[in-house]
């Protein structure tokens, strides 16, 4: 089944058509800086994947899409000649609450209970609902399915996913964890079992997705028990441009100190904290990095405010979990920094997560799947590249495939 996988967040747009029969990827796609006068969009094609440039300065994620869409029916070098050649689409959601356990077909009742879920990622949800009404209206015969990041996470325990508020606003609004990333989890644990030969049924592990937004997840048997985001993105380790986890009462002394409003207490939280807001630099790790090794004392503390918030939650989910013989990195940061990775283990030899430095180097091995542990470590640090798209192109196929029978 040839499958159009769209991945849209708050300022980005990931795509590929994938043929899920072969598992090959026929298109690459990556928008970044979505909305600014410096987006840009890079569009390649199989089989040499030669990335070509696109100034897509100040348009939205849906418009990234439906240029996109333009540039695969008019490049004579895209597989495919029209829309109607795609037989289903792939979305990736953040956020499904309560509504969605599993991935589902989008239809009238399924778009209408995704409205309801925006607020809960606010950031991402949005986008990818509008590229979702633009696909309908453009391809209203192709069906498309969601799947969703808070799925891996529904088999959290009570213990896991409630917060001590009152009884009522879980039973009134859902209030609970949900946690995020599902998808890059889930995939990410099974990698790193094939990686070291043995079932995820008998595995546990600690899988850390840490890229702009990050999350970390404790997988005991290959289910979810715990996960460091909560009822929205916001929640858990210090991200990019979000706070992750503060004293809850600091919102309200910023409020009456200086008058700020709900929504502009959550632009805040949500789009001038985290890296960003500490380094005043950036809220790209690699920048912030450049500007520590100048000596930007802000770029520093930002650095080891965010290890030291990973290193806290990698052994609180030790602790938490009954075996470790893992723990796997993902993710932009997980997978391509190691000067991070070095430095997050660095505070962790002692639990028995005893990096090799000539492993960890990523020159040359950028793309890799591999073990960077010593070989006498007791507990196992897995490095493995992340295909959420692939993932969401084969439970799309399974989806639609079964309506279809």
């Amino acid at each position: 089944m040839l499958v159009l996988v769209v991945n849209a967040g708050s300022s980005s747009l990931k795509s590929q058509l994938i043929e899920t029969e072969g598992k090959d990827a026929r298109m690459k796609c990556l928008a970044e800086k979505v909305g600014t006068d410096q987006a840009r969009m890079s569009v390649a094609f199989a089989p040499d994947f030669q990335k070509v440039v696109y100034n897509v300065a100040d348009l939205s994620v849906a418009q990234c899409l439906r240029k996109l869409l333009d540039i695969m029916t008019d490049d004579p070098e895209s597989p495919i000649s029209g829309l109607g050649q795609i037989e289903a689409i792939g979305n990736r959601i953040v956020a499904g609450g309560e509504y969605f356990t599993k991935a589902a077909l989008i239809d009238e009742e399924a778009r209408a209970n995704l409205d309801k879920c925006e607020e809960l990622a606010p950031l991402h949800n949005p986008a990818a609902d509008a590229c979702i009404d633009m696909l309908r209206k453009l391809m209203p015969n192709t069906p498309q399915v969601a799947v969703f990041d808070t799925a891996f996470h529904t088999t959290m325990p009570p213990k896991a996913y409630m917060y001590p508020l009152p009884m009522r606003y879980y039973e009134d609004y859902h209030i609970r964890r949900y946690g995020a990333h599902g998808t890059s989890h889930r995939y990410a644990a099974q990698q790193a079992a094939n990686w070291l030969g043995r079932p995820l049924r008998d595995l546990g592990l600690i899988t850390c997705h840490l890229g702009n937004g990050g999350s970390i997840t404790a997988v005991n048997h290959g289910k979810s028990i715990d996960t460091t985001m909560g009822f929205t993105p916001l929640e858990g380790l210090m991200m990019g441009t979000r706070s992750g986890n503060i004293d809850p009462a600091i919102l309200t002394y910023i409020m009456r100190r200086e008058g700020k409003t709900f929504d502009e207490m959550d632009e805040i939280l949500n789009k001038e904290s985290g890296i960003l807001g500490i380094s005043g630099t950036s809220s790209d790790m690699r920048d912030v990095l450049d500007a520590a090794a100048r000596g930007d004392e802000h770029a520093n503390l930002a650095i080891d405010m965010y290890v030291y918030r990973v290193q806290k939650a990698i052994g609180g989910y030790y602790a938490a979990m009954t075996r470790t013989d893992a723990v796997v990195m993902t993710a932009g940061i997980g997978e391509n920094s190691a000067d991070l990775r070095e430095r997050i283990f660095a505070g962790l030899a002692h639990m028995g997560m005893i990096l090799d430095k000539e492993r960890n180097d990523v020159t040359g091995q950028i793309g890799m799947n591999r073990i960077i542990s010593i070989d006498d470590s007791p507990i196992k640090i897995c490095v493995v590249t992340t295909d959420e798209e692939m993932r969401i192109a084969r439970e799309t196929d399974n989806l639609v495939s079964q309506l279809r029978e």
